[in-house]
């Protein structure tokens, strides 16, 4: 892994970008009761069967990230919720650096660096499926 830091600028980089929407989505979800004002919002597979989907509780962890209350989050989704925290963290990053020139430091990872972390996401992601499927239909084994 090499990391580096280049000098004090305000050019627009990919962590600008993620941080610029992860702070129009917390906001959003801060003002603006979407599940309560689109009709359709929800999930049709929880609706239909019964089970989550991946992606079952996100707007509910956005809505409790955005008040502050991170356990409700975490009961939602729990790698939800450390997404919502990194998009924030990413925000004030942004903030930092487009404003102030913070510079963004840079990190380059090898080939084999760059396959350890993709199996470790998918171990996270599939641990946070079956916590959410255990959750859901066999709450009496938690």
């Amino acid at each position: 892994m090499k990391l580096s830091l280049p000098a004090p600028n305000r050019r627009p980089e990919a962590l600008d970008v993620l941080g610029l929407a992860g702070l129009v989505g917390l906001l959003v979800a801060r003002y603006v009761p979407v599940a309560r004002i689109v009709p359709f919002w929800g999930c049709v597979l929880r609706e239909r069967t019964g089970w989550p989907c991946p992606g079952c509780g996100l707007t509910r962890v956005a809505d409790h990230v955005s008040h502050g209350n991170l356990a409700a989050a975490w009961a939602a989704n729990p790698l939800g919720t450390v997404a919502a925290l990194l998009f924030a963290l990413a925000a004030v990053a942004a903030v930092l650096h487009l404003v102030f020139r913070m510079p963004l430091p840079r990190v380059q990872l090898s080939e084999r660096e760059t396959q350890v972390l993709g199996a470790a996401l998918l171990v996270l992601f599939l641990v946070n499926y079956a916590w959410m499927i255990v959750q859901a239909k066999f709450p009496q084994l938690l």
